[in-house]
């Protein structure tokens, strides 16, 4: 009976709605948190999806074996792999394609190389005019590992932590 009676009075007098209305006033007043973004950038994870590189050994040798794994995981079919045998029977691509406008940055093609080759980097400020732009050729994933080595070292080090 008396829950009845409690129900009944906040009911009256609209008591959610007074104290939603009171933590929108709490908030009104309280200093706003802006990031001003081209000049102050917010933490990322280190597990942040961005754009795809293609990694080397440290003696200078593309890491892709062209297993295909990351092309047949490929949700999107973004990924085009071909490749052809070298002359000392090992097998590395001729033709790594990654067409960006597809991609849905799942990170299922990262899980699934077996030799850490293809891995997404914090970088996300890229863009494309054309279509052809974001279309990411082997040499130019070679080029973005090349220039994100050191972070992606650093990120495959703390993922280490916690798995």
């Amino acid at each position: 009976m008396i829950q009845k009676v409690k129900n009944y009075i906040s009911s009256l007098f609209l008591w959610e709605l007074i104290k939603g209305l009171n933590l929108t006033f709490r908030y009104m007043f309280k200093r706003k948190v802006t990031v001003q973004y081209p000049e102050e950038k917010t933490p990322q994870s280190h597990r942040f999806r961005g754009l795809h590189a293609l990694r080397r050994y440290p003696n200078g040798e593309e890491r892709c074996i062209a297993c295909k794994l990351c092309e047949a995981v490929c949700p999107a079919v973004a990924i085009t792999i071909e490749s052809e045998p070298r002359d000392d029977g090992s097998r590395r691509t001729t033709r790594y394609d990654i067409d960006l406008t597809k991609c849905i940055f799942c990170g299922f093609c990262e899980e699934s190389c077996p030799v850490d080759s293809i891995v997404e980097t914090r970088i996300f400020e890229y863009h494309g005019e054309k279509r052809g732009d974001l279309l990411m050729t082997k040499s130019r994933l070679l080029e973005i590992g090349e220039l994100a080595e050191k972070q992606i070292a650093e990120d495959r080090a703390l993922d280490a932590l916690y798995r």
